[in-house]
């Protein structure tokens, strides 16, 4: 998503985090931080930088082997929340083929353009040393260019 901004869903994402939920959050902005002792450790926040900005929202779960793909009209900020009228849906098929579960397997494989946070809030280049640089959108883009 391109935001990540309010406070009561990133307390509770910080209290799964406690309770040793892991989750990975591919954003551009983030009001508090990742990897904190004690507080947001299992919680890694990444944003892309690249030739699109990030206005797609989707949300892949992960749980006990279960996969739920969502698609969202949202970033979750305040103002999309409680302010204005959006939508969240469940993808009926979350198969390799579909368009949402092949971006979500593509993000954590683009290294090219990824900036992790750190626990200061501050945001560092990802190391790529060691493996092949890879744009997630680039590949995305050539999937498309393939169907």
């Amino acid at each position: 998503m391109n935001a990540l901004l309010e406070p009561t869903v990133i307390e509770a994402l910080y209290a799964a985090s406690q309770a040793g939920c892991a989750s990975t959050w591919w954003c551009a902005a983030c009001a508090r931080c990742a990897r904190v002792p004690g507080l947001s450790e299992r919680i890694r926040v990444r944003s892309i930088v690249g030739r699109f900005l990030e206005h797609t929202r989707i949300f892949y779960f992960e749980n006990g082997g279960k996969e739920d793909v969502y698609l969202s009209s949202a970033d979750w900020m305040d103002r999309n929340f409680f302010r204005r009228v959006e939508c969240a849906f469940r993808c009926s098929t979350t198969n390799s083929s579909s368009a949402s579960s092949r971006k979500a397997q593509a993000l954590p494989q683009g290294q090219r353009q990824a900036w992790d946070m750190n626990a200061d809030g501050h945001y560092a280049r990802k190391n790529v040393r060691g493996t092949l640089p890879r744009s997630a959108q680039m590949t995305l883009l050539g999937e498309l260019a393939r169907e």
